[in-house]
């Protein structure tokens, strides 16, 4: 399966060049000329390695690599520019860095450094696998004890290996991606792209162009032929995420797409077949969207063939403390720390919280605890005060 590099240059001769180079060589190649332009790409696509210039219209690539580090941060980044000073490579290597380029760039040497990225995304994504398998993995997920969560895990293992459509609820931070990227994992289109867009993130009109892709010159600015989600994910599968916030344009097209399984371009007049597995999640109540005329009832219909319902934490009866252990000892790995777990009254806050940004929330305040805690166990001091004072 090739990797997909995201090259982040605003010299456009050199971005070209390199980008024709790779794509020969095999990769998939993404191009953005500002840091504004690659958030978008990091925001909509799928990468696997990132080489990134230094100096930006927009700001510094350290930049760029420092919010990487806090949300991916095993993605391996390479860094470019025109300036070879030591302090700057020193910085970016203490930062995470895979490694740093000056240029003009050694394209055998750049090659080098690929190739060697590419065996460590092969490596996290079996570690990914087998994690999962032995029953979490690093994006969060963890059945629990509540009889609800056990039969969500039920639900999951039989719809995986099946082409239908899933409709994901829940509230925001329960874990619906992750659901969706298991549900990926599990299927035997596991070995193709997992595409996963966050419909609320765009406009109609980048929506449509990020889904659909777009003909040379069907727009102003429009240069290139550009090949849309439907297309890049042919053969894996498409997670549409916050789907409620599309307009009812938008879901006629996407309603369209399901039936016919055909899509065409911004500005095309060719219909191309597509072959994917169309995943949905929504933090709304479609029903009250359907009754107020907001969300069409035949696309509600053909994305809910199966759904699962991600109830919050707080429903989740005994969950809690699992769930902030597993962050415990995945952060413990992160920050080189060896913290035993924590104190009895410091999980009594937890147990006690509501938890209205359910997962994530905890995920953070773990975190969070972990970067304060200096002893062996986190206490009630390193927890937020916004945590302490509600229960």
């Amino acid at each position: 399966m090739s990797k997909t590099i995201l090259f982040v240059d605003d010299e456009i001769n050199l971005r070209t060049f390199l980008s024709k180079t790779l794509r020969r060589d095999g990769y998939e190649v993404l191009e953005a000329d500002s840091l504004a332009a690659a958030r978008q790409h990091l925001a909509v696509s799928w990468i696997d390695m990132i080489i990134l210039d230094r100096v930006l219209p927009d700001g510094e690539g350290l930049a760029l690599l420092r919010e990487l580090r806090q949300n991916e941060s095993w993605l391996p980044v390479v860094m470019l520019t025109a300036h070879g000073a030591i302090d700057n490579a020193v910085a970016a290597m203490k930062m995470g860095a895979y490694d740093y380029l000056t240029k003009p760039v050694e394209i055998d040497e750049l090659r080098a450094h690929l190739e060697r990225m590419a065996e460590t995304v092969t490596l996290h994504r079996e570690l990914e696998h087998l994690r999962q398998e032995s029953g979490a993995s690093d994006s969060g997920w963890v059945v629990g004890q509540s009889a609800v969560m056990r039969k969500v895990a039920e639900d999951i293992d039989q719809v995986a290996p099946t082409n239908s459509t899933v409709l994901l609820t829940g509230e925001s931070g329960t874990g619906k991606e992750v659901v969706a990227r298991m549900l990926h994992r599990q299927s035997e289109r596991s070995g193709q792209p997992f595409r996963p867009i966050n419909c609320a993130a765009l406009p109609e009109h980048l929506l449509e162009n990020e889904l659909f892709g777009h003909e040379s010159n069907a727009y102003t600015g429009a240069g290139k032929q550009k090949k849309g989600l439907f297309e890049v994910a042919d053969g894996g599968t498409l997670f549409l995420d916050e789907i409620s916030s599309m307009t009812p344009g938008m879901q006629a097209k996407i309603l369209r797409v399901i039936e016919e399984r055909m899509v065409r371009r911004v500005g095309g007049t060719r219909d191309i077949p597509v072959d994917i597995r169309l995943l949905a999640a929504t933090n709304r109540d479609l029903d009250d969207a359907m009754q107020k005329g907001q969300f069409r009832r035949d696309l509600y219909y053909r994305l809910s063939v199966v759904r699962i319902h991600l109830p919050p934490l707080r429903e989740r009866d005994g969950d809690t403390p699992l769930f902030a252990a597993f962050f415990l000892n995945r952060f413990n790995r992160e920050m080189g720390k060896s913290i035993s777990g924590f104190s009895p009254d410091a999980l009594s806050v937890l147990r006690s919280h509501d938890w209205p940004g359910n997962i994530r929330e905890l995920r953070n305040v773990v975190e969070r605890g972990v970067v304060f805690c200096s002893g062996e166990q986190i206490e009630v001091s390193h927890l937020p005060r916004e945590i302490v004072g509600q229960v």
